[in-house]
């Protein structure tokens, strides 16, 4: 295994470790987004707040990495994997930002669970980070999140079908299509989230 000695190389860890907690944050705002009575408006403010922070730290890391000499495994992955992170974060803020712009007052009690497997993906992300410094005790994360992806799928058409049941009208269907994706992307991006990690392990063993 490489050896990983320098605190230029442990500043990377850091920064993605701050990454997926900012997505635990995210998460949790999109629950109580979700929740009849909230309010949304003042939810999706704190949303951004957390894009941004996120933003903040997906900077900071290519910045390091333009810097740095040494890195704690290939430039290539620490940039993937810093996009994925960064793609999670703006799936979940848009899917927030469109429930406040499109005024959508109640969503179907499947986009709660879609809420769900996202908000248990992303405390398995943030568990996950610290072990990315030993690569250790990180494959029952990778086969998790990979099992919470599928679910989100099977969520996510059964959403669809209740979408184009006849339930709602035209309009309100595509306002809720558009949520749901951005909801569903999230949930992908999770998944390459773990798959990049999964690279990365295999790549440092």
């Amino acid at each position: 295994m490489r050896m990983r000695l320098t605190p230029r190389e442990d500043s990377y860890y850091d920064l993605f470790a701050d990454s997926a907690n900012n997505l635990v944050t995210a998460s949790r705002l999109l629950v109580e987004i979700i929740s009849d009575g909230s309010d949304r408006e003042a939810l999706a403010d704190k949303m951004r707040a957390c894009e941004h922070a996120g933003d903040e730290r997906t900077h900071a890391i290519m910045k390091r990495l333009n810097e740095s000499f040494i890195t704690p495994f290939d430039r290539e992955d620490i940039y993937r994997l810093a996009s994925n992170l960064d793609d999670v974060m703006d799936y979940m803020e848009a899917a927030a930002d469109l429930i406040v712009l499109y005024q959508i007052d109640h969503l179907p009690k499947e986009v709660v669970r879609q809420v769900e497997v996202l908000e248990r993906a992303a405390e398995l992300t943030a568990d996950a980070m610290p072990r990315l410094r030993s690569m250790q005790n990180l494959n029952e994360y990778w086969i998790e999140i990979n099992r919470l992806e599928n679910q989100a799928d099977q969520v996510y058409r059964r959403l669809l079908a209740k979408l184009f049941s006849g339930e709602y009208d035209a309009l309100m269907v595509m306002k809720m299509r558009e949520v749901i994706e951005q909801l569903e992307l999230a949930a992908d991006a999770f998944e390459h989230v773990a798959n990049t990690i999964e690279s990365i392990a295999v790549k440092e063993s």
